[in-house]
């Protein structure tokens, strides 16, 4: 009796975890067209965005446009929302490594794209499908890492504070560029980035466009360690060993500790509280747990 109880509030709230996952932000009483804005992001080609999945746990997500410095074209966009909806339904995931092909990570968005969808509707539209993409990537139960060679600038810049941490390799740079094309971040940059660094620290990065080095970006709290290396195989060797240090375990146990994190971030306290509690409960007398007091482990 207690087994079936236990597997039914199991159920039921992963169910609702992840409903609130998927939720997007806008939608048509916002004034948000997405099949529109789809349909029109279908027409710049270009890149791709790749994505493995290890068995340890750990998924590769690749931005794969070296030629333009990895920026991101409208079928980029779009193979964004699509990855990020293969994570959400990767049950065995813990983990999640963003890095760009060709030794840097993102130079934002493709300027051909750019140029087409510039009035102002599209322009909104776009931004509201970056935002609701990012918000879902953001939120998935994967401890996230961006991992940044050559440049993040501009929306590369933005994708960077929508993962949960942040590795740079020696010579490289975070740059919010926005205020040089006469814009704000419109992927929801700002508001993450405030969330890191706090108001007056992104109030200088914003509005003063300044290239934030390795060792400014540690001094800030905007990125956790400079790797060693430089190059793009042995980058990617240190990101997978620094972040199998917070993935090691039972899937199930480091997916509860990113929601709980989440909904602490993100909720009112009396609800971050009643979802720290939910979750708790799928936990609590789980496989993980039961093994766990069976072995009787000592914590040194």
């Amino acid at each position: 009796m207690a087994i079936s109880l236990w597997k039914n509030l199991l159920q039921t709230t992963k169910r609702r975890i992840l409903q609130q996952r998927k939720m997007s932000l806008y939608n048509g009483a916002h004034g948000y067209e997405e099949e529109l804005i789809k349909k029109k992001l279908q027409q710049f080609a270009g890149g791709s965005i790749d994505l493995s999945k290890d068995d340890n746990g750990i998924a590769i997500l690749t931005l794969n446009n070296p030629q333009l410095m990895n920026a991101f074209t409208g079928t980029m966009m779009l193979e964004l929302q699509e990855r990020v909806t293969e994570l959400e339904n990767w049950k065995d995931g813990k983990g999640l490594i963003i890095y760009g092909a060709g030794n840097t990570f993102c130079s934002g968005s493709d300027l051909n794209a750019v140029k087409a969808i510039s009035n102002s509707q599209d322009g909104m539209n776009m931004c509201m499908f970056m935002q609701n993409t990012l918000t879902r990537l953001m939120r998935l139960p994967l401890i996230s890492v961006a991992l940044v060679q050559g440049r993040a600038v501009g929306g590369g810049a933005e994708l960077t504070t929508a993962c949960d941490f942040r590795l740079m390799t020696p010579g490289s740079e975070i740059r919010f560029v926005h205020k040089h094309m006469g814009l704000v971040p419109g992927w929801g940059g700002a508001a993450r980035l405030v969330r890191i660094v706090g108001s007056g620290a992104a109030l200088r990065l914003l509005s003063g466009a300044a290239r934030v080095d390795p060792e400014r970006a540690l001094r800030l709290g905007l990125s956790e360690e400079t790797l060693s290396s430089s190059d793009g195989p042995g980058a990617l060797e240190e990101a997978c060993a620094w972040l199998s240090q917070y993935t090691e375990g039972p899937a199930g146990v480091i997916r509860a500790v990113k929601k709980v994190v989440t909904a602490g971030r993100e909720l009112p306290l009396e609800a971050a509280l009643r979802t720290e509690k939910d979750v708790f409960g799928t936990v609590w007398g789980g496989p993980a747990n039961l093994q766990a007091l069976v072995k009787k482990p000592k914590h040194k």
